[in-house]
């Protein structure tokens, strides 16, 4: 894998060679912007393009939210929904939104 520069553009894009399986249709991508980690999660142009028009990119369509009772670690108030679902040994350190917005500090 080795960088190369991409001549498009102001500035130069480094862009990385390689032959990664793409997770959508397992096509050969030979080209990213970034050098992955993992391989696991790429997609190639024509799924990543896809999967953000179709809303699965960050955009159009809703998250599934899961329903219970649980405290929020930091001011102890009630928490009822979650974008996600906790295991049982990380109840302890759930944060309701306020709090977890606030932990974050200033975006």
């Amino acid at each position: 894998m080795t960088p190369q520069d991409d001549m498009g553009g102001d500035a130069p894009k480094q862009m990385f060679q390689g032959s990664w399986p793409c997770s959508g249709c397992s096509a050969t991508i030979t080209e990213l912007p970034f050098e992955p980690t993992r391989t696991d999660g790429l997609l190639c142009r024509d799924c990543f393009a896809s999967k953000r028009t179709s809303g699965g990119g960050g955009g159009g369509a809703p998250k599934q939210m899961f329903q219970g009772n649980w405290k929020c670690s930091q001011c102890n108030g009630d928490i009822t929904e979650l974008p996600f679902e906790p295991s049982p040994d990380r109840e302890g350190g759930l944060m309701c939104k306020d709090c977890f917005r606030n932990s974050r500090g200033p975006q």
